[in-house]
């Protein structure tokens, strides 16, 4: 199995380098990621100038490619021109920090498992809550434990899926939950500061845990319970019941 591995933390994150060395275990992994962190860029892509890339050393061994561009761009670049033939699994991750809720939309890492699935390919985001210190390592081998379940039933090809895992703890998570993606947020913040000429600037603070409702049956309360979580996922936005409601009926143009 080629697997294709990318994130939005950057080439240099821990994750990264973890994750790469536990899916060896599944098969030859070619990585190609930013060059600087992306988190929140979303689906972005570049289009309006080249895309730059190098091959990537680390300790004394070739690593992976680094593109000057977002997650989407590196999955671009590793399906069309490094991985050499079409991968079969595509893995963005681990990112420091839960994606869950309605961060999906904004995530970075779920960005680069949306465009694997755009192609086609089956893909999966690796998440991990950062209220501890994390141990990349321990997530890393857990995720490769699942991933391989999950391919082992054998989900439709070009599938989409979202992991996460709890906060680092020494009894670890208390399962895994198959759950829905929670999509009540319960509070946004934006924090006003004044620098030292007067002049104000601002953080927009997006809590990936605190600031969403605790919805029943989502990720969002399974991981505040514990729990990692795997939510299967589409990038098809349709609204399909107002979708038939509204092809009823007849606008004047």
């Amino acid at each position: 199995m080629h697997i294709l591995l990318t994130n939005d933390d950057g080439i240099y994150a821990p994750g990264l380098a973890a994750l790469k060395e536990s899916l060896s275990t599944l098969g030859k992994v070619t990585v190609v990621a930013p060059a600087v962190e992306q988190s929140g860029v979303g689906l972005s892509i570049t289009y309006r100038h080249p895309i730059m890339a190098r091959e990537e050393m680390m300790h004394g061994e070739f690593f992976g490619y680094a593109v000057l561009g977002s997650p989407a761009d590196c999955v671009k670049m590793g399906v069309l021109e490094f991985c050499g033939e079409r991968p079969d699994l595509i893995v963005s991750g681990i990112n420091s920090g839960a994606n869950i809720g309605i961060n999906v939309l904004y995530s970075g890492t779920v960005a680069g498992a949306i465009e694997g699935a755009f192609f086609g390919i089956t893909s999966i985001a690796v998440s991990q809550s950062m209220l501890t210190s994390p141990c990349y390592e321990t997530t890393a081998a857990r995720s490769a434990t699942v991933i391989r379940q999950l391919l082992d039933e054998k989900p439709p090809t070009g599938s989409l899926w979202n992991l996460n895992f709890p906060h680092e703890s020494t009894e670890g998570p208390k399962g895994l939950k198959f759950v829905a993606m929670g999509c009540n947020r319960q509070k946004e913040l934006l924090e006003k500061r004044v620098d030292p000429r007067g002049k104000p600037y601002y953080w927009c603070g997006l809590e990936p845990i605190k600031g969403h409702k605790k919805d029943p049956g989502t990720d969002i309360e399974a991981l505040q319970e514990g729990y990692a979580t795997l939510t299967p996922l589409h990038f098809d936005l349709t609204e399909r019941e107002q979708l038939q409601q509204y092809q009823e009926k007849t606008f004047n143009v």
